[in-house]
């Protein structure tokens, strides 16, 4: 899963037509929407500070693993790709960094961590609330009862990924279908049987296509604006706001999980090709901390710890393969 090598994607350049670039059209412009909502009333998580306090029932809060599970999916049949082995682990990076974005989790406050690589500095909890997300208050709980660890071990242990059987406990199973499950209670998806010859199993076709639509726009307009506004004035010269954050992790978690080019298909194979590019700086940028020059993101006192994990998360995904 993990190699220096970095990580390759692939492009899905047959069966996508040009003409769709019409479409692209209608979801792009010169500046970029940092929070959107849906006509729908769901509400799409993309500023950790306008996250509720408490449940709201009727405007649902998305996570960044239902994000990335949601531009996995296949609309109509409800299912992942059977060759994505990439998106598993992603998801668990995805629980780090939602617990991180909602102030649970943060680096352990200590100058000497700066000598060791971003990956490999321990985190710590720093806020024990729960947050009515199933998976993260399970993870929440896990990481409060357990040693100190690092944000590349807290991945691998949950992901599986061990040889240590006293640690085989840290496992998070079944988050692909527990995610799904939770997006049928948010009326998002829906749950049907489907025969795959010798056997049945629940798949969860999309019953509400507004929220996905959402994050695909997002998605292409993060990426276009960037390379647009680049043009226009220097990288430097750009502040992003710190709810913008939210999404670029988002789309570099896609892009890791590979999952992104369901999102690119509506643009034609020049700008998918130059929204690779783009989400290729993006990962490379915000995976080192502090963050390249390039991007100043207006942080909000007393978070430096928090993002810190989000940036050593973006930077377990530099160093992942896919395999397909």
């Amino acid at each position: 899963m993990a190699s220096a090598s970095g990580l390759q994607r692939r492009r899905n350049a047959g069966g996508i037509n040009s003409n769709n670039s019409s479409s692209y059209e209608n979801t792009t412009s010169t500046s970029l929407d940092w929070g959107l909502s849906s006509e729908t009333g769901v509400r799409i998580a993309v500023d950790p500070n306008d996250l509720p306090d408490e449940e709201d029932k009727n405007q649902p809060t998305l996570t960044l693993m239902e994000e990335v599970l949601l531009l996995g999916l296949k609309d109509k049949q409800g299912y992942l790709s059977f060759w994505n082995d990439n998106i598993s682990y992603t998801l668990r990076g995805c629980i780090l960094m939602e617990l991180a974005f909602r102030g649970r989790i943060a680096m352990i406050k200590d100058p000497l961590r700066r000598k060791f690589p971003l990956s490999e500095r321990l985190i710590e909890v720093i806020d024990e609330k729960l947050t009515n997300e199933v998976l993260l208050d399970e993870a929440l709980k896990m990481m409060k009862a357990s040693e100190t660890m690092s944000v590349g071990s807290w991945i691998d242990l949950m992901s599986g990924e061990t040889w240590n059987v006293l640690k085989i406990g840290y496992q998070l199973k079944q988050v692909r279908e527990r995610l799904a499950k939770g997006l049928v209670d948010k009326g998002i998806l829906r749950t049907e049987k489907r025969n795959f010859l010798l056997f049945d199993m629940a798949t969860h076709p999309v019953s509400d296509s507004s929220a996905k639509d959402e994050i695909v726009k997002r998605v292409i307009k993060t990426l276009t604006f960037l390379n647009n506004s680049s043009t226009m004035s220097s990288p430097t010269e750009l502040e992003i706001p710190f709810g913008y954050l939210r999404t670029v992790s988002m789309v570099c978690a896609a892009y890791a999980a590979n999952v992104l080019e369901n999102a690119l298909l509506p643009l034609n194979h020049e700008m998918r090709e130059r929204a690779y590019s783009k989400v290729d700086e993006l990962l490379s940028e915000y995976s080192v901390w502090p963050f390249s020059k390039k991007c100043r993101v207006d942080l909000p006192e007393g978070k430096e710890l928090q993002i810190e994990v989000v940036a050593a998360v973006l930077n377990v995904f530099t160093k992942m393969d896919s395999i397909l």
